[in-house]
Parts: C-alpha cells; sequence; structure tokens
C-alpha cells in the first residue's frame, strides 16, 4: 500500500516489498482450487503414463527389432510425457495466473495494495516460476526412477551418470519451466485467457512446425533459434550436433521468454488495470 506526503511525494508502505508481495502472491496461488488439480493432475498422469510405457516397453523387448534395440534411448521414453503434458499444463497455468485476475477484474483491488506494477509482476512471476521448477523436477526425476526401475528388468536402464543424462533430465525440468515464462509472459501482455492460451501454445507447438517449412541453409539456421527447438535441445541426451549447444539453446529459448515479459512490464506501466 502507498500513501502521499503533505508534499505529494509517494510513499511505499514496506508491506508492499517485494518479498511480502510474494508472500501474498504464493497464498493467492494455493488458495484456487485449480492449482491443485492442475499440478496434481499433472504429475499423476505423467508418471503414470511413464510407468505404463516403460512397463510395455519391458514386456515386449524381446520381440523387438534388432535395429530398433540399438537406437533405443531408454532415457527419452521416461521423460517424453513429461515433457509433451508439462508444456501443455504449465502453459495454461501460466496464462491463468495473471489473466485470471484481468477477467475477474481482482487485478483492481490488487494493484490497489501493490501499487507498484513492476513489484507484482516480479513477485507474480517468481512463485508461479518456483513452484513450476519444483513441480517438473519432482515430474522428471520421478519418471526417470521409475521408469528406470521397469526397464532395470530387461537391463535396459539409463544411469543419471551415463553422458548426457543428467542434464537432460534435469533440461527436461527447465524446458518446462522456460515454456511456462514465456506463456506467463503471454498472459500478462495479452491480459486475455484465451487469447493467451492460443498464443502460448501456436508459439511453442505450431511456429516450430512452420519453421521447418523455411527453405535453405539460411532456413535451418534461423529455425535453430525459434524458441522450441532452441529449448528442447537441453532436453535430449542425444543433442542435434547441427543445432545449438544445449546450453546455448536454452539461453536462446530464455532470452524469448525474458524478452516478452519486459514487453509485458512495459505495457503494464502504460496501461491502465
Amino acid at each position: 500500500m502507498s500513501t502521499t506526503t503533505a508534499g505529494g511525494a509517494p510513499v511505499v508502505n514496506a508491506s508492499a516489498s517485494l518479498p511480502n508481495v510474494m508472500r501474498a502472491e504464493w497464498i493467492k496461488l494455493w488458495s484456487l482450487r485449480s492449482t491443485y488439480w492442475t499440478l496434481g493432475t499433472l504429475v499423476v498422469v505423467s508418471i503414470g503414463l511413464t510407468i505404463l510405457s516403460t512397463w510395455i516397453t519391458a514386456r515386449n523387448w524381446d520381440g523387438t527389432d534388432p535395429a530398433d534395440k540399438a537406437t533405443f534411448n531408454p532415457t527419452d521414453i521416461t521423460q517424453g510425457f513429461g515433457l509433451f503434458l508439462g508444456m501443455l499444463f504449465i502453459s495454461v497455468l501460466g496464462v491463468l495466473v495473471i489473466s485470471g485476475e484481468y477477467s475477474t477484474g481482482g487485478i483492481r483491488t490488487t494493484l490497489t495494495a501493490v501499487p507498484q506494477r513492476m513489484t507484482l509482476l516480479g513477485a507474480k512471476a517468481a512463485v508461479f516460476l518456483a513452484v513450476a521448477l519444483g513441480v517438473n523436477l519432482v515430474i522428471a526425476f520421478g519418471s526417470f526412477f521409475v521408469g528406470s526401475f521397469f526397464l532395470s528388468a530387461e537391463d535396459i536402464q539409463a544411469s543419471l551418470g551415463d553422458d548426457g543424462v543428467f542434464r537432460a533430465v534435469l533440461g527436461g525440468a527447465l524446458f518446462v519451466t522456460g515454456c511456462g515464462l514465456f506463456s506467463f509472459a503471454l498472459g500478462a501482455l495479452l491480459r486475455r485467457t484465451a487469447a493467451g492460451i492460443t498464443a502460448a501454445l501456436g508459439g511453442l507447438l505450431v511456429v516450430p512446425t512452420l519453421g521447418a517449412l523455411l527453405p535453405g541453409s539460411w532456413g535451418d539456421r534461423v529455425n535453430d533459434y525459434i524458441i522450441t527447438n532452441a529449448g528442447s535441445q537441453i532436453a535430449q541426451v542425444d543433442a542435434d550436433p547441427d543445432a545449438l549447444a544445449p546450453w546455448t539453446g536454452y539461453l536462446v529459448f530464455l532470452i524469448w521468454g525474458v524478452g516478452l515479459l519486459v514487453i509485458a512490464a512495459v505495457m503494464m506501466q502504460r496501461r491502465d488495470a
């Protein structure tokens, strides 16, 4: 909350400091039933489908074609469902975290309590990304260990110590969290739930597909810098050697999200609630 002195200069109450606003946003996020349902469903379904897929793979391993066995990567099958479902669920939740208050008009009350808009936006983003990262770490490593347990029946599981495996598992959680950042920024920029979700899923899923249609070597190079193409390299054990290096690609991926969030912050300062 802020007050005004006799000279007209605003005085910011300490209760509107970033830590306190983050605490309030944390309570607000977990007071929504949709948060529990969305994240709970994501964890259960992702790990459940990993169990099912690895169990089926182990049961049918003896009848698998030798050529397929030679190219089989156990880490990919333990991470695949978590990555795909995580992109969908976290992207939707990322938009809703900010757009929901605009659609209900609750943002006016929030801005009355926290008139420093950059503090508010930063607190919302920090809380959401912390929750998203925590959940995705549980899914990524949980799916890896559970899936490896079922694959171990055929002695085909991977180890976190194997080349590129730990980076791919950790990278999967980081990648999905980055998708949440991109979606949150779009929600803050567009301020409408349907538009934000459509733009987020379009940017993350449709644009990379269209990028693959670009002709020539220049098209291949541009395609490497498209958001999902750049970011997903970090989640691959055997990253494409012709594309951006995993951590370089992830940096490009973050620049997309952070850049969009900066634009949203500027617009938030200029627009009315």
